[in-house]
Formats: C-alpha cells, sequence, structure tokens
C-alpha cells in the first residue's frame, strides 16, 4: 500500500481512537466520587467553607422520600388487565374504570394505560 493510502486511512483512525479516549476520560471523571482526604479537625476549621462543607444526611435519610405512584403502565408481552393490577397494586375494575376505552383482550405491547 502506498504512503497516500496509509495516509487516507489513518488520519480517520487516530481522530476515532483521540475521540475515544476522550469520550473514555470524560465518562470516568462524571462517574468518580471526590477523593477525600484526611486531615485533623483544627485543619479542617481553618479551611473549611461553607461551600466544601458536605451536609451530613445519611443514605437512609435520603432514600426516605417516599416514591410517586406511577399514572401509567406500558403494557409488555403477555400482560392481561389482571397481570397489571397485580403490578400496580390496583384492580381490575379499577383499570376498567381508568380506561373506559381499552378492551382487556385487545391489549398491544407498547400501549399504555392509566392506572392512578
Amino acid at each position: 500500500m502506498s504512503r497516500r493510502g496509509l495516509a487516507r486511512l489513518g488520519a480517520p483512525a487516530a481522530f476515532l481512537a483521540a475521540v475515544t479516549v476522550a469520550v473514555l476520560l470524560v465518562r470516568a471523571g462524571l462517574q468518580r466520587e471526590p477523593a477525600r482526604t484526611t486531615t485533623t479537625a483544627p485543619t479542617i476549621a481553618r479551611t473549611a467553607t461553607a461551600a466544601t462543607v458536605e451536609p451530613t444526611t445519611s443514605t437512609a435519610e435520603r432514600r426516605s422520600k417516599p416514591r410517586r405512584a406511577r399514572r401509567f403502565y406500558t403494557i409488555v408481552a403477555g400482560d392481561t388487565f389482571e397481570i397489571v393490577a397485580g403490578k400496580t397494586s390496583t384492580t381490575v375494575e379499577r383499570l376498567r374504570v381508568l380506561n373506559p376505552g381499552v378492551d382487556s383482550t385487545m391489549l398491544q405491547v407498547g400501549q399504555r394505560i392509566r392506572v392512578r
């Protein structure tokens, strides 16, 4: 292969390699937690500012927020009103009231029905 042919193939390959490395570096930076340094209490008192102090909320407190109930459910293969009612903690009658134009025997994959 001639030098011109190598240059024609090498430039795009080098570009793709550079973009791949850049994407990997950005993803690694976004996923990594900031490093915590261990210092003594007097040093922290002198250097800490309001912007750098982390809140003292425990993991359990952060998770204690109640989740909002979903209003809609997307039908998957094999779903019936009975199965959807069980998955969403409601009743078949309630699903029929919320979805008056939906025939429970003609559910289609990907169809959205109201559950709340």
